[in-house]
């Protein structure tokens, strides 16, 4: 059966994807060699063959349709492989000079002709062929074009166009003797389901209807026409380079340069401006600096005084402070009008605050404080006066719930919060803390205000810490109410009371009369805001005669069977020492009788026995002569005798507490050692620290202590001294305690002022409870025209001591005073 004229020949290829239509086929139905797409170029190798050809070799036909083997691709310069451009510049030359090149080149397009067939036959196969009637493999219409193609000998049209490099084709087979050559299985093609791979070389009932045209021995077809030399066919399109992709490698290196440079500009400006510039700039920038900065001191919230329990004795509550910013204050003049009346400030004083000034360091003063601890409704009505440049902030005012409660002990701060008396000076870096800074950048104007966003630099201040005394709030109530009560009632002009606890050295109660209230301190004079019991000066007197016996009997010079001859009085350098209870000469006295009747011969008799050095070594171990260090500020010393020093009267007034300096807690201490069993404890009104940043408690150091007297020795001093409580006669009967042993010394000397001795009398008492194991040691003083120490002072120890007993439930004595031999 014949095949219709639309088909293909059999030897005819289909036509390449990627190649125009002119370019399919030559004049003679056969394939052009030229380039015109991605297809060329995969069916292109140097060895002309593709690597499928050579793998079919090898392989059967079923193997060979069926494989998907790819050919090798041909990186083609300026769109067409190498040899056509050789091929192109040999066309253009002469003919004399081409006819020498044909016979070396027709070898290698030979070879390259072939490898060039027999993959446009394996296209053929699976390409886009035109199916009977002229429509392709999926179904669409050929176009005439597309049919004039593939219908070769059919068509019958002059084919003249078709470039040289066909004849060239054919006239190097003709050579050669050479038919073009089909690869086995190049015809046959296989339908896939790629519509666009469907094969052309097969009807619909699958027979192979294309037949092979007939071939000339030139390697042209019948009916074509002759190729002329110099006709060539236009060359393919060649399509646009897509763009490549950006390398992520070279932006990378350029992002690094550029940060790199950066960073280089930024180091160079700063070395610029901080060494290259000149000075005078540098201070141009700084003072622009200063004039836009306003500094605001954050004031540290001070520490509290506390009493033993916790309770408050002093602490700061919220105030406020008035400032002015003086480079804001229009009118400083009707501004000190305004704000003398509400501050208590003086006007004139307002008005130098207000006053525009350079700060030390250079620049406008941007605040200054003009009152400080404000009460808050004060401070709201002055904001409501809306004065330009005037302004409140919070504060802390100092506050003594008690008023004069221990003011004594506490003191006063100035409005700085610095503490000026007491407590408060004393252990004002431990309370006030450490004050912050706020400053901050601020436009000009009416548009003072911090700029957001601009400089600002703000350190937090430091609360400082609490002290926690061994004051107890309550007993220092009573002490001083009791106190003030007596004294006002014998017209003392300066008092003092104390209360230790013997068996710690703490401090329970610290009073003075007269009392001052803290809360308006400037309202006293500065003597009357002292502590009496650890600032004012004395002889001793009398009371100083427990340690000269305690000494002796401690050196073993007597004990308290001893007896002691006296008289009516002994004159010793010059002066005449006698008694206030007169005994006939050679009169013996025991030890408790010595001390009831507070003997100044029996006294001195001892001190003679004793000797003057280890009377004034014994005074030092009771802890005269210096300082206690309680933890009060100023606390006096007193003043002892040096051995060298004495004269021949100073053998006679320094065993009973003349010529001899000391304050009332100086005294209690050492009265303290006898109740202890002999050991000496310092007194101390520290009891902790309390952290203000993080509330921990911190103890106070250990009291020093040493031994003065052996425990039997103490025992049998506390027992005589009893006489002077409870002997018919004795001076400190007004000292009794119901229900408890007391034992104690009464003591009267002169008060020391400015060096010289006043001719009013200092009476005191000095005494513990319970006598058989003292608790409490309570001393009182007073200085008064007239009056001894058992008239003085031991009526207000006598409720003092009851109260402190009761208050810490000690129970009463259980056994009964002491028998004392008495000598008539």
């Amino acid at each position: 059966m014949t095949p219709p004229s639309t088909l293909p020949p059999r030897g005819a290829r289909a036509p390449r994807r990627g190649a125009s239509s002119e370019d399919q086929t030559s004049g003679e139905g056969e394939p052009s060699r030229g380039f015109g797409g991605i297809g060329d170029a995969r069916a292109y190798t140097p060895r002309g063959r593709t690597v499928r050809e050579g793998d079919q070799r090898t392989r059967s036909p079923r193997a060979g349709r069926n494989s998907e083997v790819r050919p090798a691709l041909q990186v083609l310069d300026g769109g067409r492989p190498a040899p056509e451009r050789r091929r192109d510049a040999e066309e253009d030359l002469p003919p004399q000079r081409r006819g020498r090149n044909d016979g070396d080149a027709e070898t290698t397009r030979g070879r390259n002709r072939r490898g060039t067939d027999d993959a446009g036959s394996r296209r053929t196969g699976r390409g886009r062929d035109a199916a009977p009637g002229g429509e392709t493999a999926r179904g669409g219409k050929q176009s005439a074009r597309e049919r004039e193609t593939g219908d070769g000998e059919a068509g019958g049209r002059d084919r003249s166009t078709r470039t040289g490099r066909t004849a060239d084709r054919g006239r190097v087979q003709a050579g050669r003797g050479e038919p073009t050559r089909t690869t086995a299985g190049a015809g046959r093609g296989r339908p896939t389901a790629n519509p666009r791979r469907v094969s052309t070389g097969r009807t619909e009932a699958g027979r192979d209807r294309r037949t092979p045209g007939p071939r000339r021995a030139g390697g042209t077809r019948p009916g074509a026409a002759p190729p002329r030399i110099g006709d060539r066919r236009p060359k393919p399109a060649v399509p646009a380079e897509p763009p490549r992709l950006a390398n992520s490698a070279k932006r990378l290196r350029l992002g690094t340069v550029l940060a790199m440079a950066l960073f280089v500009m930024i180091g160079v400006r700063l070395v610029v401006l901080q060494v290259m510039d000149s000075p005078a700039a540098a201070q141009s920038l700084l003072e622009q600096r200063k004039n836009r900065l306003t500094e605001v001191v954050l004031a540290a919230p001070r520490g509290s005084i506390l009493d033993r329990s916790g309770a408050v004795l002093a602490h700061s509550v919220e105030a406020r402070y008035v400032y002015a910013d003086p480079e804001l204050v229009k009118d400083p003049v009707q501004a000190a009008t305004q704000l003398s009346p509400l501050l208590g400030v003086p006007k004139s004083e307002l008005v130098r605050l207000m006053a525009k000034k350079k700060r030390p360091g250079g620049g406008a003063s941007r605040f200054e404080f003009l009152a400080r601890g404000v009460d808050i409704a004060v401070a709201d009505k002055i904001e409501k006066l809306n004065l330009a440049g005037i302004g409140s902030r919070r504060d802390e005012r100092r506050d003594v719930p008690g008023a004069d409660l221990a003011a004594n002990l506490i003191g006063f701060t100035g409005e700085d919060h610095t503490g000026l008396e007491g407590i408060e000076a004393r252990y004002d870096e431990l309370l006030r803390g450490t004050n912050g800074l706020k400053v901050y950048e601020t436009g000009r104007g009416d548009l003072a205000k911090e700029i957001p966003g601009g400089y600002r630099r703000e350190t937090p201040a430091a609360p400082g810490s609490s002290l926690q005394l061994t004051i107890d709030r309550d007993l220092q109530f009573e002490v001083q109410r009791y106190l003030s009560q007596r004294m006002e009632k014998i017209n003392a002009t300066v008092a003092g009371a104390v209360v230790l606890d013997v068996q710690t050295g703490e401090v329970l109660a610290q009073a003075s009369y007269p009392p001052y209230n803290a809360q308006k301190p400037r309202d006293f004079m500065p003597k009357e805001r002292e502590d009496a019991v650890s600032s004012v000066i004395s002889d001793p007197g009398s009371t100083h005669k427990a340690f000269t016996i305690g000494a002796a009997m401690q050196e073993g010079l007597i004990d308290k069977n001893s007896d002691i001859v006296v008289g009516k009085g002994m004159r010793l350098g010059g002066k005449l020492f006698t008694d206030t209870h007169p005994f006939p000469s050679g009169t013996k006295l025991s030890i408790p009788q010595v001390l009831a009747y507070s003997s100044n011969v029996g006294s001195i008799r001892i001190g003679q026995k004793l000797g003057k050095e280890k009377l004034y070594e014994y005074q030092q171990k009771f802890g005269l002569g210096r300082p206690t260090n309680e933890g009060m500020p100023g606390e006096a010393s007193g003043r002892l005798l040096h051995p060298d020093e004495w004269s021949g009267s100073a053998w006679g007034s320094v065993p009973i507490g003349h010529s001899v300096d000391a304050t009332l807690l100086q005294m209690a201490a050492g009265y303290g050692a006898i109740a202890n069993d002999g050991v000496y404890i310092q007194p101390h009104l520290i009891k902790a620290t309390i952290s203000g940043r993080d509330g921990t408690v911190t103890p106070a150091a250990p009291p020093e202590t040493h031994r003065v007297l052996d425990a039997q020795v103490a025992r049998d001093l506390r027992e005589m001294m009893e006489a002077v409580v409870d002997s018919k006669g004795a001076t400190g009967t007004a000292a009794k305690v119901e229900g408890y042993r007391v034992s104690g010394k009464t003591g009267t000397g002169s008060l020391l002022v400015d060096g010289q001795y006043t001719n009013h009398n200092a009476g005191s008492f000095i005494g513990m409870a319970p006598a058989e194991k003292p608790r409490f040691v309570v001393g009182v003083f007073a200085d008064v025209p007239n009056g001894t120490g058992g008239v003085i002072a031991a009526p207000a120890f006598s409720k003092m001591m009851g109260s402190a007993l009761l208050h810490y439930r000690v129970p009463p004595s259980g056994t009964k005073p002491p028998t004392f031999r008495w000598k008539e």
